[in-house]
């Protein structure tokens, strides 16, 4: 998933007919009621990659001795764990007679913010008969197993050095002398990315009563010579001379430097069949150099036709390292995790199986239930004391009238439960314990969760809240501090007394209000 951008995405995306792709990819989403979905949407609609590139490097400690008259011959294998099953993603080299081994080998990996990525390791003494053998060829089985860990790559990640050090274990999860160390970096070549804006002169019209709609799609030439799109501007109306804003490309997108980009200008058609207006072939260095010299690159139709059809120009180029969410949590900063709970009754009434707040008595999670874990272990990892404040909404309390923000957890004076359990725990018998009402109202939670961050960053400047609401509504309308937050737009990120932290918002079901 690339980085490119432009300042109006939604504008880019009509131009190439993204939009009804988009609307249904929504409904899809509304359809299968993903857990992550409301994570992934916060950061396509924040322009931002979906995944780190990283590279692992491991070594050995005090691992056993399998051979007899000299010392074993260590080979480590990772895998990560996809539906229940192991994909490898790479083995390291043989060290010879080694019980402290330090592989050169890496093993490459994207990291994922939004899902947790299992990881095994797992190390085996190689048979001296097997050293010619190319390592992808060797069979496992008939090599002497030294041990295997586990463990989530976000808890590689959220290390100060990102480096993690595991205790072996047999196949059936007893102890075994050894320990493996796992280090975790970011591929420097992919944090690196250029702004560039692009203008027009003198394009071709391609309308018989009025000028054309121009916009421009790049796209990687591959070894064959296909055409991969990897970024579209917004469509500029009736323009020949047209200034699209500025968009951005990731090197993922280009690779490198030198490798050749296509450049083509078409006009837009609302049918979604777009008249090329021309094109052109470079590259990101000769881009460079057309913005410093100020010069204008011809566009020509295509079939080997040499019609100039227009010029394009740089108004801007300029090179940057992407910031990473590593970064933040390599420096410092700590995620603090918020949840909230729709109790209202547009829910159902929770006897039923058809609530969405309904308990099965097999066990099988509701669709709050489904919430709560797919993102809460998610989220748990990159805070620090796993204590969460969890509040409820839209009920109304034992011994009460209607509340629009109560502790979860039943306490007149602390609002944090312990863990993803925690929350699980506190939802089960809030459920039971309070009468589900109305009407669905964000601001008393978002104004408690406003006041929390703002109270904590008194003392420490280096965090992030995150307050995840959990509702039931295809429909929203919530006020808080005299403006308003209409649901479809699930993901807002707010600065309240200058707090800055994130509401993101996991609808359950499609029930009307």
């Amino acid at each position: 998933m690339g980085g490119c951008f432009s300042g109006d995405v939604r504008g880019g995306m009509e131009a190439v007919g993204g939009g009804a792709r988009g609307a249904a990819a929504a409904v899809q989403g509304q359809g299968q009621g993903g857990p992550n979905e409301a994570v992934d949407h916060f950061f396509q609609g924040q322009a931002l990659r979906l995944y780190t590139p990283l590279e692992l490097s491991f070594s050995a400690s005090k691992l056993r001795n399998m051979d007899a008259l000299s010392k074993s011959d260590p080979m480590l294998v990772v895998y990560t764990k996809m539906d229940g099953r192991l994909e490898e993603i790479g083995r390291t080299e043989v060290i010879l007679n080694s019980l402290e081994p330090l592989w050169i080998t890496k093993a490459m990996i994207n990291y994922q913010f939004e899902i947790v990525q299992p990881l095994v390791f797992r190390i085996y003494d190689v048979d001296t008969k097997y050293h010619n053998t190319p390592l992808k060829m060797l069979n496992l089985a008939q090599q002497d197993f030294l041990g295997e860990a586990f463990c989530n790559l976000s808890e590689i990640v959220t290390k100060f050095n990102h480096s993690l050090t595991l205790n072996l274990r047999n196949g059936s999860g007893h102890a075994l002398q050894g320990t493996v160390t796992v280090h975790a970096e970011e591929t420097a070549s992919s944090r690196m990315a250029v702004d560039m804006q692009f203008h027009c002169l003198n394009l071709d019209n391609k309308d018989t009563f009025s000028k054309s709609d121009p916009f421009l799609r790049v796209s990687r030439l591959s070894e064959s010579a296909v055409a991969i799109p990897i970024c579209k501007t917004e469509v500029i109306k009736n323009n020949l001379n047209p200034i699209w804003r500025p968009i951005t490309l990731t090197s993922q997108q280009y690779s490198s430097k030198d490798d050749p980009l296509l450049v083509e200008c078409f006009d837009f058609d609302a049918s979604g069949n777009h008249e090329l207006i021309g094109s052109l072939q470079t590259t990101i260095a000769q881009l460079e150099n057309l913005y410093n010299s100020k010069a204008g690159a011809n566009f020509y139709s295509h079939k080997g036709q040499k019609k100039l059809k227009g010029q394009l120009f740089l108004d801007k180029f300029q090179e940057k390292v992407q910031h990473t969410f590593l970064d933040y949590i390599s420096s410092g900063f700590e995620l603090n995790f918020m949840v909230a709970v729709d109790f209202t009754a547009s829910n159902g009434d929770p006897r039923v199986p058809q609530s969405l707040h309904y308990i099965d008595p097999s066990g099988r999670p509701n669709s709050y239930q489904q919430a709560i874990l797919g993102v809460s272990e998610v989220l748990q990892f990159y805070d620090n004391d796993r204590r969460f404040p969890a509040w409820g909404f839209g009920a109304k309390i034992p011994r009460g009238s209607v509340s629009h923000c109560f502790n979860l957890n039943a306490s007149t004076n602390d609002c944090e439960v312990v863990g993803v359990e925690g929350i699980m725990s506190a939802y089960s018998s809030t459920l039971y314990s309070v009468s589900l009402a109305g009407p669905t109202l964000f601001g008393p939670v978002i104004s408690k969760a406003a006041e929390i961050a703002s109270h904590s960053v008194q003392y420490a400047n280096n965090k992030y809240f995150v307050l995840l609401i959990i509702t039931v509504c295809n429909h929203i309308y919530a006020l808080y501090a005299g403006w308003s937050y209409h649901r479809p737009a699930r993901n807002k990120r707010f600065y309240c007394k200058g707090i800055r932290f994130a509401v993101v918002d996991s609808h359950r079901g499609s029930r009307e209000c």
